[in-house]
């Protein structure tokens, strides 16, 4: 679980520096950002290593329903993820299309996943996602929303996010945990 709780550590450092020492991360320059990119790789490799190696204590049982919900909010995570960096309309919704993904991500592996291994990585990534919504809306003054999203945006959006679940589900089957019920 230490390895978990580091590499999780890693990850919230790695994102928050940006936010709260903007004056440092501007004079690092390049050789910064690659700092910064390696203290993220390490934190999504002992947060995997972590979660993997730690004894799955449950707290509470899978619902019959859960997985199913899980895939729903899977398919709107993964859109609201694309949304961020997207020409859809869905872009202009929220001001943190990708942040609110990783909250409704997080929150469907809960479902499905009731041991403290998983309370503490996507409950700690959900926390995190949310620290910095707060953090970027106290900070930055909220931007014009996008409005140049259009019908064909939305089309691309969907095909990519149809395709990138598919992919999740594949290499969820070929790891082990299916995704799918029955």
């Amino acid at each position: 679980m230490v390895w978990l709780v580091l590499g999780l550590a890693l990850w919230i450092a790695g994102h928050l520096f940006k936010r709260f020492a903007p004056d440092l991360r501007g004079r690092m320059g390049d050789p910064g950002k690659g700092l910064v990119a390696v203290v993220l790789l390490a934190g999504i490799v002992l947060m995997v290593i972590g979660y993997r190696a730690a004894e799955p204590t449950p707290l509470w049982l899978l619902s019959g329903w859960a997985i199913s919900a899980n895939n729903l909010l899977m398919l709107i995570a993964v859109a609201l993820l694309g949304a961020g960096n997207s020409k859809s309309r869905m872009r202009g919704w929220l001001r943190h299309p990708m942040l609110t993904g990783v909250v409704i991500w997080s929150g469907a592996h809960l479902l499905v996943n009731g041991d403290v291994p998983s309370l503490v990585l996507f409950g700690g990534l959900a926390i995190w996602a949310l620290l910095e919504v707060a953090v970027i809306n106290r900070a930055e003054p909220a931007p014009e929303p996008f409005s140049e999203g259009n019908l064909g945006g939305d089309i691309r959006l969907a095909v990519i996010t149809v395709a990138v679940f598919a992919v999740m589900a594949g290499l969820h089957l070929w790891l082990g945990p299916s995704p799918f019920p029955g």
